[in-house]
């Protein structure tokens, strides 16, 4: 399929011996499913095979061990250290195959990053090492201290073994029929390892100057090479800043590609940092759009073998300005294909506003993913991953559906409920659709979350789903349909404290309201509460963080007060190590040049209100110590789910379902997986509902005659 509007994006090119028929490419992503022997799983096969039916040219499989007993990057990776697993693979490749993508397994050692084995993993040189966001990270357990994991030097003779093992799994890859291979020498993985002068410290030949640095991935190729042939492509992921003093920047990249180019390397997949500086590596919401392509550009110059460009790349438009400004040859989609495996063909289709934007947030393909030793999930997408969602087929017996709340959950219960046929109002008791998250849209570098709230508007408005803004029903209102879904969020609370009653005390959310502006979506002025001078925020999780960024962002003087022992302990470790940097006026690797706060973000932990007064508010720590600190504005940020209309609905026997916030404080992921499932076992059964106030379906034909008879 060509596109007039995208002519650079859909048109094919050729990498070795390889044709590929368009320049998007799903760059190589570690999906954790596969089963425990890391052998290919049928979760594996669907989520390439629907990237590949998306009309995605090239997809690359992330992080395939060539050695499961030394290192798995994730507990349920691929595996390819033995010939049994060939016949996986293959039937793995044929589902891309089949919907003309071509494919390559990229290799992947994790090194010091193990998930398993947890401990005795293998680095360049002897260390211990404190990486809290790695999939490899020190297991501390609840009561314990952290003490940072120990790693150890791989030998010389091991050095070598794993040249081999590396080769022997290209060959295997190439025996299951994929079109070529990748090695990962990025992110402080082992290949990496080896090739950072921060990282590699050895004294052999394998490291010291940069010709030693580079002799380990040489080799693999070399191997590769002999093994499966020099016109079977070869692939190399590696990091062009490293972003620490001491370790690979720019420049010496530059020589890398031309190292790799002559030893007949056919692409160069380009990325950023290692584990020392995660957000260049991760690219949380606080990262622009495409923000490393001049500096990927700086390589393809260098260089005449072709050049991947990733790094938060989400619109066609901007994706086709890379491609015919010359600044790379492909594309590289990784999460964004999460969120939307069907980008490729809406962009063809011109359907750009169909596009489910990827909104950087980590949670479902990180933090509550990978991270927790799981399988991986999108916040905004609840069928990735989730087999379920692929064959979704109208209802038997179309409903008339209540949802009262619109925000994630509600909008995405209409969504999936309309969507199978069911009729949906939703009831807003505000003039906006978009519940909590849109409090993101004042956060400076969270306006990302925005785009979700306006993809799924824009969806609730093209499927024609009755909305009624401004109102609140009542019990009898709610008679009249034939189910209730309860989105109602969350509320707030402010714990006993000797003058909580004083007005200075305000609720964050009457803070994080969208500044005086008109909106499509909420017609007509709005004014935001104006703090004083010095805040003090009391509480945690998003509101406290997000309330922070905002007030420090527009130049006030911020002190946040949490009972925990870490503030956002519960948010996404990436965006907090960013926000973290931020509060201390600091800025995170591949971020220089941004607006800095104007004073530093004070963060007590352990610590609660004591006492407030009229300009001031005493504070007491976990051992008893009270002090006192000057404050002109508190902002109250305590919250607690908001089940009062459920607990009302369900004691007058109505079929009620709760979800989101309403069902316990979360964030985004989960509100939209609920409200969605929610959707997809609406039918004609699902009038029954358990003991746990849960919609149930697909009953045993028997069991639903003995409870419906």
């Amino acid at each position: 399929m060509q596109s007039q509007k995208y002519e650079h994006l859909f048109q094919p090119l050729k990498i070795g011996n390889m044709v590929i028929p368009n320049r998007i490419c799903h760059v190589p992503t570690d999906i954790s499913s596969s089963n425990a022997d890391g052998s290919v799983s049928e979760r594996d096969i669907h989520h390439h095979s629907q990237i590949a039916k998306g009309g995605t040219g090239l997809i690359i499989v992330g992080a395939t061990t060539p050695d499961s007993a030394t290192g798995r990057p994730t507990v349920t990776c691929l595996v390819a250290d033995n010939d049994n697993y060939i016949p996986g693979l293959t039937r793995l490749a044929a589902s891309m195959h089949k919907y003309g993508a071509k494919c390559i397994v990229q290799l992947q050692h994790p090194g010091r990053q193990c998930a398993i084995p947890r401990y005795n993993t293998m680095s360049t040189n002897d260390m211990v090492v404190k990486l809290p966001w790695s999939a490899g990270h020190e297991i501390v357990f609840e009561n314990a201290e952290e003490k940072g994991k120990a790693v150890r030097g791989i030998t010389t003779e091991e050095c070598l073994d794993m040249i081999d093992k590396f080769s022997d799994a290209a060959w295997r890859v190439k025996q299951a029929g994929f079109d070529g291979v990748e090695l990962h020498a990025a992110h402080g993985y082992l290949i990496s390892q080896f090739m950072s002068p921060y990282l590699n410290r050895r004294n052999d030949r394998f490291g010291g100057s940069f010709e030693n640095r580079m002799r380990f991935p040489l080799a693999i190729v070399a191997s590769i090479q002999k093994k499966c042939g020099k016109d079977f492509p070869i692939f190399v992921r590696y990091s062009i800043d490293e972003f620490l003093e001491g370790s690979r920047r720019l420049d010496e990249s530059v020589l890398v590609a031309q190292e790799f180019e002559k030893a007949g390397v056919a692409c160069l997949d380009l990325s950023c940092c290692i584990q020392e500086t995660p957000g260049a590596g991760f690219c949380p919401m606080q990262y622009d759009e495409g923000w490393q392509v001049e500096a990927a550009y700086t390589i393809k110059k260098s260089v005449s073998i072709p050049t991947i460009c990733n790094r938060v790349l989400r619109n066609p438009e901007y994706c086709e300005g890379i491609l015919a400004e010359g600044k790379a040859d492909m594309v590289g989609l990784s999460r964004q294909l999460l969120a939307d495996p069907y980008w490729s063909i809406k962009a063809a289709l011109g359907k750009e506003d169909e596009i489910r934007k990827c909104i950087s947030c980590l949670t479902g393909c990180w933090q509550e993913s990978m991270m927790a030793k799981r399988e991986i999930q999108c916040a905004i997408n609840p069928a990735c991953g989730h087999m379920e969602f692929d064959k979704l087929e109208p209802a038997k017996k179309p409903m008339k559906v209540a949802v009262v709340g619109g925000g994630p959950a509600g909008m995405e219960a209409a969504r999936m409920a309309t969507v199978r046929g069911h009729q949906v109002t939703i009831f807003e008791k505000t003039g906006e659709l978009g519940g909590a998250i849109l409090g993101c849209c004042v956060v400076p570098g969270k306006e990302k979350m925005k785009w979700y709230a306006d993809w799924v508007r824009l969806q609730i408005k093209k499927l024609g789903v009755q909305v009624k803004l401004n109102h609140t029903p009542d019990i009898d209102e709610l008679r009249n349909f034939d189910i209730i879904l309860n989105a109602t969020g969350s509320v707030s609370y402010l714990p006993d404290c000797i003058g909580n009653d004083n007005p200075i005390v305000v609720p964050f959310q009457k803070v994080l309201a969208c500044p005086k502006k008109t909106c499509e979506h909420h017609p007509g002025d709005r004014e935001m509460h104006k703090t004083g001078e010095k805040v003090l925020i009391w509480g945690d999780h998003f509101a406290a963080v997000d309330t922070a960024e905002f007030l420090a962002g527009i130049g006030k003087e911020v002190t946040v007060v949490t009972e925990e022992k870490e503030l956002g302990s519960r948010l996404e470790v990436i965006h907090m190590y960013v926000t973290r940097k931020n509060f201390r006026q600091e800025h995170a690797e591949g971020l220089e040049g941004k607006t800095i706060y104007q004073h530093p973000v004070t963060v007590h932990e352990n610590t609660t209100v004591y006492q407030i007064k009229d300009k001031s508010v005493v504070l007491i720590d976990r051992d008893f110590n009270k002090f006192e600190i000057e404050a002109d504005t508190i902002v109250n940020c305590h919250v607690r789910p908001n089940h009062a209309f459920f607990d009302e609905l369900a004691a007058a026997g109505l079929p009620v379902v709760n979800a989101g916030d309403a069902v316990s404080v979360r964030n985004l992921h989960a509100a939209v997986d609920e409200g969605a499932l929610f959707g997809l076992k609406l039918d004609e059964d699902s009038l029954l509902f358990n003991p746990n106030h849960s919609v149930i379906n697909e009953l045993p034909l028997d069991v639903y005659g003995m409870l419906t008879r």
